[in-house]
């Protein structure tokens, strides 16, 4: 019993206590957390699935953009556009303002002591001047600093080193004076890394990314300290980019700030860095961060910047500037030195302290870096050019042989004629000489234009195109046709005189009225500015005082015809009309045109193309062409030589004789005014030795303006001329002329001793005949 007992309670208690069932109920509990975790890894798998599968894609696409805009991108650079190189020599006519002014629009600085290139210093007569090394279209000249001693607008001396030996010539590297732009706008210049100064190299990742040459693209590390950091300032004090993500950003994305863009910056950062080396990476993003803007143009890369800044060449500039350029990198506009030099100044000086820190400059070197000013220039390369009018007739000269695409993307360098001193000088003249007529009485709306030439080489050297400097638009210089008046007479006289047997300079000939039917049927009658006829009178004398019906007479004779032929052998192709009319300038040149006629007359019967261009180079200095000297002798050149007598004594006889009083001084001269109906407009044609230039002004509506070519043109002439070295005109004879004694009035040789002698050059063989009373006494009595 008792073990059945026993037994029955054991099986009870069993029973009873065992909670297996509810322990079964419980046990689904771990159950449903596995499943969770399942679940969720499921969702996290698929994610991962679905990013990968999206991801990917779009991985693999900003990898190809990386691969295919980095390899292929090819910078847009400007062609710079660049003046003639200032040759200096013992002996070369210069004034001390001409060559300052050469210096300041080369963008030389004035210092104390001319230390480093690209600075000048002044001790009265005494100019130490520091010249850059650079490319010119004939080699490469290294920096040279020398010394001038100018003395009456004369190089009495020159010394290289200061004190030292005559270095006999030297050029100043030519200032620039405009660049031609890609339509994107991006102004750079091109600099190799290996051509990097290495305060740049260095301090640039010192400041900026000081893991450069470690990390993939992008520091993690430096993310999560920049932001904690912007966190508790509050604001944006510290940027976490490295530099290759900074490249990025520039070079391939926009500037919006969303997780999207800073998500594919850090992608395109780690995919730049896994395709491409560190020196290609840096050699980008030195070319292209921007460090300022100019206008409408954006200034990118440091080689820009510093000639924008400091106008100098990267490789000349010192660490203080170095450290200025890098602290832009932050800011470029938020830190323009031009605009917040204080703000400016303190980002340097902490950029400065960087460079301390990091064993780049010793404590003392900081210390002095600290204590030199900005030395950011006033007035940068220009963004578009002081001279429109000249660089008009640059790009026309260019246009024959360049495309568009290769002047604005290509980074030529093209070499040009203008001279900044005489360029300068020839827009005072025009925009102080027409407010002088204004107050002379003259309309108020005047308009100028003045052209001025070498006469041996046909280099244009100034070109104004308007009264208001740097106006783009309306370039009468060379768009401006109009009627020239008596301008043209010298060439009448000219064929006439080489006919050497009917005309000498003394041959009479008849000022007297003339009426010819013209083919419309209209009655051409005309007649002299002073409305008188002057009857029989030497050809010269014609010439002189500019009789109208005299060179109609003489014109008709040697043909309408042949002086339009003459015209177009001077290198004038405008069309011009077959009338008697023409003998007296009905016909429209424009002022370069009319350079261009008497250029020829300048260079003493050598014609030469004007041209505004000598050479073109690409960006790395190897010539692409170059235009040479094209010179055509012209037939008779002793008739030139007798016609630019004649035009001298229009200077000191004729409608000029008021010039030497204008001028200042009594060089030997030539020239011709020029006048036309109602005195719409007034020409004036001058040249001396070694120049020729054209002035022209009048209204741009063509309406009576009451000037004469005396009254207006000539005093704009006179101004520019004032300011340059004047030689006078070459009055020597080629082989077949020879100066005589004359008596005009008897038209007769006779004796230097004798009444009225005047020595006068003839084509030889042509000279008179006859002798005066007082040549045939002295023979006769020499004979005794």
């Amino acid at each position: 019993m008792a073990i059945k007992t026993k037994s029955k309670v054991k099986k009870t208690r069993v029973k009873k206590t065992s909670p297996v069932p509810r322990k079964r109920q419980r046990k689904p509990t771990p159950r449903k957390k596995s499943g969770w975790l399942r679940r969720s890894l499921r969702l996290l798998l698929l994610l991962l699935g679905l990013g990968i599968g999206l991801g990917a894609p779009w991985v693999i696409w900003l990898d190809k953009q990386v691969r295919t805009e980095f390899d292929g991108r090819k910078w847009d650079i400007p062609s710079r556009v660049y003046a003639r190189p200032l040759s200096l020599y013992t002996g070369k006519p210069i004034s001390i303002q001409s060559l300052v002014l050469e210096l300041n629009a080369t963008g030389y600085r004035q210092v104390q002591s001319a230390a480093m290139p690209g600075s000048y210093a002044r001790n009265g007569n005494h100019i130490d001047i520091n010249r850059r090394a650079f490319i010119f279209d004939d080699g490469v000249e290294s920096a040279v600093i020398f010394r001038l001693h100018i003395s009456e607008n004369k190089i009495l001396s020159m010394s290289s080193p200061p004190g030292g030996r005559d270095p006999g010539l030297l050029r100043l590297d030519p200032a620039e004076i405009a660049s031609i732009y890609p339509l994107h706008d991006e102004d750079r210049t091109l600099v190799a890394l290996t051509d990097v100064p290495e305060m740049l190299v260095t301090g640039l990742q010192a400041v900026e990314d000081r893991q450069f040459k470690h990390h993939r693209g992008v520091v993690l590390r430096s993310i999560a300290r920049a932001l904690l950091t912007n966190i508790k300032a509050g604001k944006t004090v510290q940027g976490g980019s490295t530099l290759t993500q900074q490249l990025v950003k520039n070079y391939f994305l926009s500037s919006e700030r969303t997780m999207v863009r800073k998500g594919n910056e850090a992608i395109m950062a780690f995919l730049l860095e896994w395709h491409y080396d560190k020196a290609r990476i840096l050699e980008a993003y030195i070319n292209e961060i921007f460090l300022g803007q100019q206008g409408k143009r954006a200034i990118h890369g440091f080689g820009r910047a510093a000639e924008f800044y400091f106008g100098r060449p990267l490789q000349n500039l010192e660490a203080e500037h170095f450290a200025l350029l890098i602290g832009m990198v932050r800011g470029a506009s938020f830190y323009n030195p031009r605009r917040n030099p204080q703000r400016a100044m303190q980002r340097r000086n902490r950029v400065l302290d960087i460079f301390g820190t990091t064993g780049l400059m010793s404590e003392n070197e900081v210390k002095i870096a600290k204590t030199r000013p900005l030395g950011v220039i006033d007035d940068p390369p220009p963004a578009s050019s002081r001279y429109p009018a000249f660089m008009d007739m640059v790009r026309r000269q260019l246009k024959r042989d360049y495309r568009s695409d290769d002047l604005s993307n290509e980074g030529l360098k093209i070499f040009t004629t203008l001279a900044p001193s005489e360029q300068e000088f020839a827009q005072q003249a025009v925009s102080g000489g027409l407010d002088q007529l204004q107050q002379r009485g003259l309309p108020a709306d005047l308009q100028g234009a003045l052209v001025m030439a070498e006469t041996a080489s046909g280099e244009v050297r100034a070109l104004v195109g308007d009264r208001v400097a740097g106006r783009r638009g309306f370039n009468r210089a060379l768009d401006a046709r109009r009627q020239i008046g008596s301008v043209i007479k010298p060439l009448v006289y000219l064929l006439a005189l080489e006919h050497s047997g009917d005309y000498t300079l003394v041959t009479p000939i008849r000022d007297e009225p003339i009426t010819l039917r013209q083919a419309s049927g209209e009655i051409w009658s005309p007649v002299n500015y002073d409305h008188k006829s002057h009857g029989e009178l030497p050809l010269m004398d014609a010439l002189v005082h500019s009789y109208n019906q005299a060179a109609v007479q003489v014109g008709l004779k040697i043909g309408v015809n042949n002086l339009i032929r003459k015209v177009r052998q001077l290198g004038v192709e405008a069309k011009i009309p077959a009338v008697p009319a023409t003998l007296l300038g009905a016909v429209e040149l424009t002022p370069v045109e009319v350079a261009q006629m008497y250029q020829s007359l300048a260079a003493g019967g050598y014609s030469v193309p004007l041209r505004s261009v000598t050479a073109v180079l690409t960006q790395q200095g190897r010539l692409l062409s170059r235009y040479p000297l094209r010179m055509l002798p012209l037939d008779h050149r002793e008739a030139v030589a007798l016609l630019n007598f004649a035009l001298v004594r229009v200077i000191e006889q004729g409608t000029a004789r008021s010039l030497h009083a204008l001028l200042g001084n009594n060089s030997l001269i030539a020239g011709k005014t020029g006048t036309t109906n109602e005195r719409r407009d007034s020409w004036f044609v001058g040249y001396t030795r070694d120049r020729v230039a054209v002035s022209w002004v009048g209204r741009d509506d063509n309406r009576p303006a009451g000037v004469t070519g005396g009254n207006a043109a000539m005093r704009v002439w006179a101004e520019f001329f004032r300011h340059l070295p004047v030689s006078g005109v070459d009055l020597g004879l080629p082989d077949g002329a020879s100066y005589v004694w004359v008596n005009v009035p008897q038209n007769a040789l006779t004796d230097p001793s004798c009444p009225d002698a005047v020595q006068i050059p003839f084509v030889n063989g042509t000279e008179p005949q006859a002798k005066t009373r007082c040549l045939v006494r002295l023979s006769r009595k020499n004979r005794k």
